[in-house]
């Protein structure tokens, strides 16, 4: 598993700096400039623009500027936000807790609704419980995430007022209520990303379990006398999971995209906003820095699918 493990990390070192060499690309070469507003402002001297400029090495070469940008963030330098006026590495660290947790909160949601739904719906297809299950999986993932965003937004804060509408993150309390009042603001950004998620994932358990439970070993099994519980839980689910945790980990970036729109829409203070005020303000060191986190996360959930593989299915060797 070590050895594995390590292979997969010197193969990802080549994939992250091939990515970055694009994202980098991409930025330097866009139109905006991150000093733009400081050439519209008369109290601002003309010298202290070009001693910005040269400090942060906004008119060397691409490819000059791209080595100290690397050389920079392998000494652990992220650099330093024009917006903002602090070091990106401080900026991403107080908004990526509350991403990763709506994140992993919304992707455990749709495992805990998917699994359970999508394997009672393959074990009585076509009954009335499949076709309900179906219609709201087709309904869920056709319906985009903002779109369901504002949906609760309208139902649960606005009519109802049960939920608070903004997210957050300098709650006034203490104790239980801190923790209450954290979870209340986290429900419906959670429920938007979870459900979505559950919907797709849903369609895709009962297809992988239809396609198990009529394999020769499930009819074995069932032949020795082995209980019906046993038969799906050890030999049909652990086995239909597979191409489940294949989706899982292909649609990281999706999720991580569906985040970026829903934070901005519950206001969430996230990643996601993060990078859409970057991008609005042409804060390049922002943004580059919050995109390549992505390519890293999602490089590590592929890595995580791919150990699971081995856990599911013993055939699979990870040597």
């Amino acid at each position: 598993m070590a050895r594995y493990l390590l292979r997969r990390l010197l193969i990802a070192i080549p994939s992250l700096l091939g990515i970055s060499v694009i994202i980098f690309t991409v930025l330097a070469l866009a139109p905006g400039d991150p000093f733009g507003e400081l050439a519209t402002n008369p109290a601002v001297p003309p010298e202290v623009r070009e001693a910005l400029r040269a400090k942060f090495g906004l008119d060397d070469p691409v490819a000059l500027r791209y080595f100290h940008w690397i050389a920079a963030m392998l000494h652990g330098d992220w650099g330093f936000s024009f917006a903002s006026r602090i070091n990106v590495d401080t900026l991403i660290l107080q908004r990526l807790p509350t991403t990763l947790f709506v994140i992993g909160s919304a992707q455990l949601l749709a495992l805990l609704v998917a699994i359970p739904v999508g394997v009672y719906a393959a074990m009585r297809p076509y009954s009335i419980f499949d076709q309900i299950s179906s219609t709201l999986a087709f309904v869920g993932f056709s319906l985009p995430t903002f779109f369901t965003g504002l949906l609760l937004i309208l139902v649960f804060s606005v009519q109802l007022d049960w939920l608070p509408f903004v997210y957050r993150a300098d709650i006034d309390a203490t104790g239980w209520h801190w923790y209450w009042e954290h979870f209340r603001q986290s429900i419906m950004p959670i429920a938007v990303l979870g459900l979505a998620q559950a919907a797709s994932m849903t369609r895709y358990t009962r297809s992988a379990v239809l396609d198990v439970i009529r394999l020769d070993y499930v009819t074995t099994a069932r032949a020795k006398g082995l209980g019906e519980r046993v038969v799906i839980v050890k030999h049909v689910v652990r086995n239909a999971l597979i191409p489940v945790v294949t989706l899982v980990a292909l649609t990281m970036p999706a999720i991580f995209g569906g985040a970026i729109i829903t934070e901005q829409i519950l206001r969430i203070p996230g990643i996601g906003s993060l990078v859409i005020s970057a991008i609005l303000a042409n804060d390049t060191p922002v943004v580059m820095a919050v995109t390549f986190v992505f390519a890293c996360l999602v490089v590590l959930f592929n890595l995580i699918a791919d150990v699971l593989y081995g856990w599911l299915d013993p055939r699979i060797t990870l040597g």
